[in-house]
């Protein structure tokens, strides 16, 4: 079955060789045909598993598409490459033709799908390299954004920003955040906006810039409906808390519901946030996993939502 394909697959390379030469009746080369049989030569070669050929097969369909000035076609099948690289494992490479992709489809003028492109590259490259993701992740939100697509940036910008966390490149996910907060305000999305307020507080408390995460919450005020609201209660709590050296009620904050269920990057850094002049939270060394330990902290959440209301 493999060698049958192959087999196949070098007719069609054979075939696009002719289309590709000229003549004294024919002066011109005939990149269209010569792209169609070098996409069905990479389809024969990927299905015999032949994943390099495969590669080579669409990198030529892309030159022929290129020269005839078929932009889009040329990307989709740099695209194609890129995915031929990700089945080898070879996910930098995959990046590679998938970010030469998105290029070209700016170029000529899909931008969506260059930014969907972008987006489907950085969940690839995510699980090995978190930075190379972050970057994708902004060029697609910054493609969205110049086409007026906010809600589609603001996701991506979401992406972005949590990573960033991760890295701990927190200078970087503050400016991130406030971005996106910009962007949900603007299309009046306003329990987004609180949620990113959350999230401001806590990476600025933990840059040790107190007076920033104040002007967070400040700012967010003039947000419909913020002032009053569980997630306002909160961070005024929680800034309390921090300001006066309060562990008790940072941990009480820090450990309600309200923050542990958000997403994971955030809930780690409310988890592990310290007052200044504090120490980590005291906990009985007699008591086991779930037992009277568990019940103080069920206890404290229990305070905490009672000064919610």
């Amino acid at each position: 079955m493999a060698a049958q394909k192959i087999n196949e697959a070098h007719e069609h390379i054979a075939k696009a060789e002719k289309c590709l030469k000229t003549s004294l009746t024919k002066w011109k080369p005939d990149y269209d045909s010569a792209a169609s049989e070098y996409a069905k030569a990479a389809v024969a070669f990927k299905n015999a598993k032949q994943f390099e050929q495969a590669k080579d097969a669409y990198l030529k369909e892309a030159e022929y598409h290129t020269e005839n000035k078929a932009l889009f076609h040329a990307a989709k099948a740099l695209e194609q490459a890129g995915m031929m690289m990700k089945d080898m494992k070879r996910m930098p490479e995959a990046v590679q033709y998938i970010e030469k992709a998105s290029m070209m489809y700016v170029e000529n003028g899909t931008p969506d799908t260059a930014a969907m492109a972008l987006d489907r590259a950085g969940k690839l490259v995510e699980p090995m390299d978190v930075a190379k993701a972050v970057d994708l992740y902004q060029k697609a939100a910054s493609v969205f954004e110049n086409e007026d697509r906010l809600r589609q940036a603001a996701e991506l910008l979401g992406k972005a920003s949590r990573l960033l966390v991760r890295l701990r490149r927190l200078d970087e996910a503050a400016v991130s955040i406030q971005k996106e907060k910009n962007m949900y305000k603007e299309m009046e999305n306003y329990p987004t906006c609180f949620k990113k307020t959350i999230a401001q507080v806590l990476v600025h408390l933990h840059r040790s810039d107190f007076v920033a995460a104040d002007k967070c919450v400040r700012e967010s005020y003039s947000i419909p409906g913020f002032s009053g609201s569980e997630d306002c209660i909160a961070m005024e709590q929680l800034l309390q808390g921090y300001d006066q050296q309060d562990e008790d009620q940072a941990y009480r904050v820090c450990n309600s519901p309200l923050l542990k269920y958000m997403d994971n990057d955030y809930a780690k850094l409310a988890i592990s946030l310290r007052v200044p002049g504090g120490g980590k939270k005291k906990k009985s060394p007699t008591a086991p996993q779930g037992g009277a330990g568990g019940a103080k902290a069920t206890e404290d959440d229990d305070d905490y939502e009672g000064g919610l209301c």
